[in-house]
């Protein structure tokens, strides 16, 4: 299933050493997972009631998936703990961000841009789950 996004690339990072990337056939069993949970649930639920519902669509599609992943933060070489807990993260190495909200602001474009550093993952999808169809709220972001 092809899903339209916009992407956002901000390919200056890739200098800092290779990202972990991932296949076209993965994303696209993870947005068609996104989908199907949509498509169920509808725009009105919260970030949090699709999180575990778009868990369970990845489990029955055989998509390895983690949620609330601590992501510590280095600062000068030093450990500063758990710098956020990424919403999901698919096969170690997609980054999935949910929203439920009216619409992306640049802060929380930032934030994803932000994580894929942290993780070194190429890309990443905001997912936005407050819209009439869900592929008006899919947002790739590379870096």
């Amino acid at each position: 299933m092809y899903l339209p996004t916009i992407e956002t690339n901000h390919g200056e990072h890739r200098a800092h050493g290779e990202l972990k990337d991932c296949s076209e056939q993965l994303i696209d069993g993870v947005l068609t997972a996104a989908t199907n949970v949509h498509r169920e649930l509808g725009p009105a639920l919260p970030e949090s009631v699709n999180k575990r519902a778009l868990m369970l669509e990845l489990a029955d599609a055989r998509i390895p998936a983690e949620r609330e992943v601590e992501i510590p933060v280095k600062y000068r070489g030093r450990d500063l703990g758990v710098g956020f807990r990424a919403d999901i993260i698919v096969a170690g190495c997609l980054l999935l961000e949910l929203k439920c909200i009216d619409s992306v602001s640049p802060i929380d474009l930032a934030q994803v841009i932000n994580y894929l550093k942290l993780l070194r993952f190429k890309r990443g999808y905001i997912l936005n789950f407050k819209r009439r169809l869900l592929k008006e709220g899919i947002r790739r972001v590379s870096i």
